[in-house]
């Protein structure tokens, strides 16, 4: 049945064509079909070499509408002032080491995970069980930081990582279905502004090769990228 609805999605697209992005994200609304508040994916293409650490594309961006969902957001400190600042700005769970100590015990019931710099010693003792899950703290991602209140913050109104994969692509979700065609939009031509920012200063050539946008159980539609670059 879903091959069915899919390939009825798939005809709708005009696949020889370059969308600009609101048409294709108007498009995308319209033909998704799945019984669930699907997520609206943005993928680029970009023309560079992440063996090449000078080449790997990464940052974070607080999305102008969020994603829909609150984040659950832990935070491990060691300072007294630094665990009240994060429980001020609405951490969902905030510790020590007994925090560290918990979640070697098998606790993961959190999105993202923020620690202080004096901490990462004991949180680096995590890394075989946070890394695979993509919950491992990162200065470059804004998460290993003393400004532990605005982080909680940033992460609880929508902030998101994109990170190029070993195959040059970033796949990065900017709304639901349910949103507003203009809300998507726009947190989508905030995620292609900051990638396009991130160009680094040694890639050679065309950087945006391709951009296409896709509901979670729909076909991509590809958007010219010279009306978004």
């Amino acid at each position: 049945m879903a091959g069915k609805k899919f390939r009825a999605a798939l005809a709708q697209v005009e696949t020889s064509k370059l969308y600009t992005l609101p048409e294709a994200i108007d498009l995308a609304k319209k033909i998704s079909y799945a019984k669930f508040d699907e997520t609206v994916e943005v993928t680029m293409v970009l023309g560079v070499d992440p063996r090449k650490a000078d080449q790997l594309v990464r940052g974070t961006i607080v999305l102008p509408h969020g994603l829909g969902k609150t984040k659950k957001v832990a935070v491990i400190a060691g300072n007294p002032e630094k665990i009240r600042e994060a429980q001020e700005a609405g951490a969902d769970e905030v510790g020590g080491d007994e925090l560290v100590d918990k979640i070697k015990g098998g606790y993961l019931d959190f999105d993202a995970l923020i620690s202080t710099p004096d901490m990462m010693r004991s949180v680096g003792t995590l890394g075989k069980l946070l890394g695979p899950r993509g919950l491992m703290p990162n200065p470059k991602t804004g998460t290993v930081t003393l400004e532990v209140g605005n982080a909680v913050r940033e992460t609880k109104a929508g902030k998101i990582e994109y990170r190029v994969d070993k195959t040059g692509v970033i796949h990065v979700p900017v709304g639901k279905v349910s949103f507003p065609a203009e809300k998507i939009t726009e947190n989508a031509k905030s995620l292609i502004d900051a990638v396009v920012r991130a160009k680094p200063s040694t890639a050679k050539g065309k950087y945006v090769k391709k951009v296409n946008v896709a509901t979670t159980m729909g076909p991509g539609i590809n958007i010219d990228p010279v009306t978004v670059t």
